[in-house]
């Protein structure tokens, strides 16, 4: 069965990506499994590649979120100072 999806931006682009993979993955592995341990070598898999999935989001998302505010630029405006640090010496007594 063949489908076609469309995606919108980057981060939704590489989460389809990474879940296709992700199916493939599980259906090999879990083909290639020993009986008796179909579920035990399937789950690793499917945590190992939902953590993978999950962190290339999260890159996807981050990214994008720091382009966005790199082209916005800060707010034009003062900055705002710092107070002025107390001295600690003292000064030597005058005579």
């Amino acid at each position: 069965m063949e489908r076609t999806v469309t995606t919108r931006t980057e981060l939704e682009s590489i989460l389809v990506e990474q879940a296709l993979a992700m199916a493939r993955e599980l259906e090999i592995v879990s083909d290639d499994a020993p009986d008796g341990q179909v579920l035990a070598v399937s789950e690793v898999a499917a945590i190992r590649a939902g953590r993978e999935l999950t962190r290339r989001a999260l890159e996807a998302a981050l990214r994008r979120q720091a382009d966005s505010a790199e082209q916005k630029g800060l707010p034009a405006g003062p900055a705002p100072a710092a107070a002025p640090a107390a001295s600690r010496t003292s000064r030597p007594e005058r005579r």
